[in-house]
């Protein structure tokens, strides 16, 4: 007789895991399963917080992206998280979303894409910023100073008069949209009692002075406002084609205020850091709220303030350059991508990327309306509005009545001219000039010529292996193409007419 085993001798069965999926810095395409700490008074930490976990032979700061209750991995193998750094999530479901898509769409290691897109203080696992954040303001000696006491330093100049337009204080953010060294300006001033430091609330909207009228818009800008506005609670992508001059920003100003009264946040993105002081001082002056600048001239610090005033919503507008597309925002309602033709929004190196292309699938997955600017809009853009995928906006005149430049092409066979210059531009340098005008003259800065041409017959020297101009430097005597590397000498005379 054999005895049968009670129920006490039975295996239970094995309970399901409950695993953290983190994503982590490294080479490799994925992210790594860790149980959670097992230290007494741990909490499991929530996805978009980050963790202190081993890895290798040490330690690195990773984010939680999912909770998941099966793995691939031996249970044996697993090993614990060393600590939760965060008591919420910095990034939130759909941030995480995006970010997962990106890492999968551009081929990348997702722990590269969740931690590089953080500011360089959270990535190396440092807190948020404090409950307080500092501001500056001028003193009643500052305020009584003459504008003509910065003719000889006009970095305080710009801080004095942006903290003159600040009565109630302007922030980091502020100050780091200008250009220069704000901060030896403004420490020299305080030297001197002009300015004060003061800390406000952190979450506190300061109100900023009244920003100016806005102007009457043109038919043409009314149609495409109305249009991306009505289109407020979906998403739809929207090419707004206008020229040189129609007033493109006026649309995105108008769209951007009207965004704002909605309780919600906007996002530009432009395409170079150079562009910055202008376009957040457009903003700034027309709409008068907190903004954040994010651009790679920021310091960490700087970076990190602004990052956590668009994740708090404290920031009603974000401006950027291409990185900026991957800041957090509390209450997305709109995004603009202004000169979307622009090659600098394509990242070339490490996590290779196009932010105009994600800030269309970012506002996708957020359901708002996205806005691509150009006045040459790229064929990408051009083949989508035709297939019906965009939409289509045109400006075809000039704001406010301004004229086009006239522009004439000059057929430069058989006209004698002096160092690149013809006689008949040498003749409107000279009445321009003469009526105390300016000229500018763009330049090809890669060799001495763009091109060889011969005036006798109109012949050019054109690449043998790509139909390319080639490009005359001087000093080698060669012609380079520019395009597929190949080069010869320069001919002593046209191969053409036999002219020298």
């Amino acid at each position: 007789m054999t005895d049968t085993p009670g129920p006490s001798s039975r295996s239970a069965p094995e309970r399901p895991l409950r695993l953290l999926r983190v994503a982590v810095p490294s080479p490799l395409r994925r992210a790594f399963d860790y149980l959670p700490s097992n230290a007494p008074g741990a909490v499991l930490p929530l996805p978009g917080m980050r963790v202190v976990v081993p890895f290798g032979r040490g330690e690195r700061v990773g984010m939680v992206v999912a909770h998941v209750d099966h793995t691939h991995v031996p249970r044996q193998r697993l090993k614990r998280l060393s600590r939760v750094l965060d008591g919420e999530p910095l990034l939130d479901a759909q941030s995480l979303a995006f970010l997962r898509w990106a890492s999968d769409y551009f081929h990348h290691p997702i722990g590269d894409v969740v931690l590089g897109t953080l500011p360089a203080a959270l990535r190396a696992g440092k807190p948020l910023p404090a409950a307080g954040e500092s501001r500056w303001r001028l003193t009643e000696s500052g305020l009584a100073v003459a504008s003509e006491q910065f003719r000889r330093a006009p970095r305080q100049a710009a801080v004095w008069e942006l903290l003159r337009r600040r009565p109630d204080g302007a922030s980091r953010l502020d100050l780091a949209s200008l250009e220069g060294d704000w901060r030896s300006a403004l420490t020299a001033m305080a030297a001197k009692g002009w300015t004060e430091e003061f800390q406000t609330r952190v979450g506190a909207i300061v109100q900023q002075a009244a920003g100016e009228a806005s102007l009457i818009p043109s038919d043409e800008q009314l149609h495409a406002i109305e249009t991306v506005y009505a289109a407020r609670d979906g998403f739809q992508s929207f090419v707004l084609d206008g020229v040189t001059g129609s007033g493109k920003t006026e649309v995105y100003l108008a769209l951007i205020e009207r965004t704002i009264a909605l309780g919600r946040q906007a996002m530009v993105l432009i395409p170079e850091i150079g562009l910055t002081p202008q376009i957040v001082e457009r903003l700034r002056d027309r709409l008068s709220v907190p903004m954040a600048v994010l651009h790679s001239g920021l310091s960490d610090g700087e970076r990190l303030q602004a990052w956590t005033a668009a994740r708090d919503g404290r920031a009603a507008v974000v401006v950027g350059t291409r990185s900026a597309v991957f800041a957090p925002l509390a209450r997305p309602g709109l995004f603009v991508v202004d000169e979307e033709h622009d090659a600098s929004f394509k990242q070339q190196e490490g996590f290779r990327y196009s932010a105009r292309d994600l800030t269309i699938v970012r506002a996708r997955q957020c359901g708002v309306p996205v806005l691509l600017g150009s006045a040459t809009p790229s064929l990408e853009s051009l083949n989508n509005v035709a297939s019906g995928r965009y939409q289509g906006l045109r400006l075809s005149r000039r704001a406010q009545g301004a004229l086009v430049p006239q522009v004439e092409v000059l057929d430069l066979r058989g006209q004698p001219f002096e160092e690149g210059i013809s006689q008949k531009l040498a003749n409107a340098m000279v009445r321009c000039l003469a009526e105390d005008e300016q000229v500018l003259l763009f330049v090809n800065r890669r060799g001495y010529a763009p091109i060889l041409i011969c005036h006798g017959c109109g012949w050019q020297a054109d690449c043998s292996r790509c139909d390319a101009h080639m490009v005359y430097h001087r000093a080698s005597e060669r012609l380079r193409c520019h395009h597929c590397a190949a080069e010869r000498a320069v001919p002593e005379v046209c191969p053409e007419c036999g002219e020298g």
